[in-house]
């Protein structure tokens, strides 16, 4: 046997060894057929989430719209997605005259996904994230970068949602369907 046919005979057999261990651990592709994105997409009503503390009504608004970006929006959903949210501004960076010109912005979100034909629980959890914003300049870019700021942690936290929402086991469609 030459070289090249070992290698590609060893290639072969690792593919085949990769796949048979994928099958057999439960490995189900997320975007294949009948993957828990497809169950997903179009199929979830996300509530406007209960707030905690005193976030900005901006949040809530840019953590739905996130979502349903990357869950689409549903006519007839299956499920609802029930949030919760809280977020914190801390200054980071403070001169000696007691300015602060950097901020972090940490925020957290709970989520329950709830099926809509028997009000089981199937997913749920908690992600949180952060990010920061300077201060340093003018007034108007201050609240530009506040405002971009707390964008970004929206949107930071909706994708970790949908990330973990993927990852639930059993929400698959059967491919016979």
């Amino acid at each position: 046997m030459s070289l090249p046919d070992r290698r590609k005979f060893l290639t072969a057999m690792m593919a085949g060894a990769l796949s048979f261990g994928l099958s057999a651990c439960g490995f189900e592709p997320v975007y294949g057929p009948g993957g828990t994105a497809s169950a997903l997409r179009e199929n979830v009503v996300v509530q406007s989430p209960e707030t905690i503390g005193a976030p900005r009504d901006a949040d809530a608004y840019y953590l739905v719209r996130q979502l349903e970006t990357r869950l689409g929006r549903s006519g007839a959903p299956a499920y609802r997605l029930n949030l919760s949210l809280g977020t914190e501004e801390v200054g980071q960076a403070i001169t000696a005259d007691g300015d602060i010109t950097r901020y972090s912005l940490t925020g957290s979100a709970g989520y329950s996904l709830i099926r809509l034909s028997d009000g089981q629980i199937v997913g749920s959890g908690e992600v949180s994230t952060f990010t920061g914003y300077s201060a340093s300049g003018t007034t108007v870019q201050t609240l530009a970068s506040e405002t971009d700021a707390h964008e970004r942690l929206m949107v930071m936290l909706a994708d970790q949602i949908v990330t973990r929402l993927h990852a639930t086991p059993g929400l698959g469609v059967p491919e016979d369907q």
